[in-house]
């Protein structure tokens, strides 16, 4: 039966990934992946010659019907990212859709993720929380966060390096410079960091560093 295989790749260091997600990357047909160079690296490592094709944000919308029909003529893809889960704020979801309209099987395979080792590792209350992905760039922005600010349980985003300082600023703004926050960078990596305190003191602590790597941010809710 052709399947859909939606599965994740390990989000630094290259040992977080499962014996079934290797099983799998080897057997599909075609691998889909956002950047053949940096899954072809992961493939390498693991000796793994399956053919890769590009499917990313900016082309999904173009190679979706064409996929669609590799499918449906029992051909099965294994779908991956760059790092971590396809589909949590990465190209995925329109396939995965498509696919379920069309009765397409569609089978997503556990694995590496940034959104549970972030929210554990806070040290934040975490049995209740809201992911909110990446905050709008401009557009909405304002909006979005001043919705946020009655909100009780925990919240996480993700962030670039670049708009961290701006991000926290914003943060600290709308939900008060004393809210409890954890921001963690370059998990499972070789610099992995975890620095917790208030959104102004991360937003000082950052603004002193030359920052780099994959950012989560995780805000407490409001105390009620």
């Amino acid at each position: 039966m052709s399947t859909l295989f939606v599965v994740p790749t390990p989000i630094g260091n290259l040992e977080d990934i499962t014996f079934r997600a290797l099983r799998v990357l080897r057997e599909a047909e075609y691998v889909l992946t956002e950047d053949t160079r940096v899954t072809g690296k992961l493939l390498k490592h693991y000796g793994i010659g399956t053919k890769m094709m590009s499917y990313h944000q900016h082309n999904e919308h173009k190679v979706l019907d064409g996929l669609i029909r590799r499918l449906q003529s029992d051909c099965s893809l294994a779908l991956v990212s760059d790092a971590g889960t396809p589909g949590i704020s990465d190209a995925g979801f329109l396939l995965v859709r498509e696919c379920i309209r069309k009765g397409i099987r569609v089978e997503v395979l556990p694995g590496a993720t940034a959104l549970v080792p972030a929210i554990v590792g806070s040290g934040i209350p975490c049995d209740r929380f809201c992911f909110e992905g990446f905050l709008p760039p401009k557009k909405g922005r304002q909006a979005r966060l001043k919705t946020l600010a009655g909100e009780t349980r925990t919240m996480v985003f993700f962030e670039s390096p670049y708009k961290l300082i701006t991000t926290l600023t914003d943060l600290a703004e709308v939900l008060g410079k004393d809210r409890q926050a954890c921001v963690s960078r370059e998990i499972s990596k070789l610099h992995e960091e975890y620095l917790r305190g208030t959104l102004e003191e991360l937003g000082q602590t950052f603004a002193k560093r030359t920052i780099k790597g994959e950012i989560t941010i995780v805000v407490s809710g409001l105390v009620v």
